[in-house]
């Protein structure tokens, strides 16, 4: 749990990021390079990335994240960071990122018992 100054969360996110056309431009060392930047990136976000791993066109990030945090400025910014010096380190033509990108909601109780426990919940008068 994290807490702030009128709130307690626990909020964790999947982040998907997938390159250009799917292409499999990453090398062996780009994914470390990559986990650093996007560490980086977090910091500043005040987010703790908690796993980073990849494939050979995509990333994934599992991240626990602030309430004040909008996950599309995040992703933005993970990709922009990350595309300018992979770019330039690792001699990438192009674009890097695709536009996209996905984001899911990860940790707590299933769906069916959050349903269940609203609807025991008394109903207003």
């Amino acid at each position: 749990m994290r807490r702030g100054r009128h709130v307690v969360y626990n909020l964790h996110a999947h982040v998907v990021l997938v390159t250009k056309y799917r292409r499999g431009v990453f090398t062996d060392e780009m994914p470390i390079r990559g986990d650093q930047l996007m560490r980086q990136v977090c910091a500043d976000f005040e987010v703790e990335l908690r796993e980073f791993n990849g494939e050979h066109d995509r990333v994934h990030l599992l991240v626990h994240h602030p309430t004040k945090v909008a996950l599309s400025k995040l992703a933005n910014s993970l990709k922009g960071v990350s595309a300018r010096i992979l770019r330039k380190e690792y001699s990438v033509l192009g674009h890097f990122w695709s536009g996209a990108y996905f984001a899911g909601s990860v940790g707590g109780a299933p769906l069916t018992i959050l349903t269940e426990y609203i609807e025991q919940q008394k109903q207003p008068v």
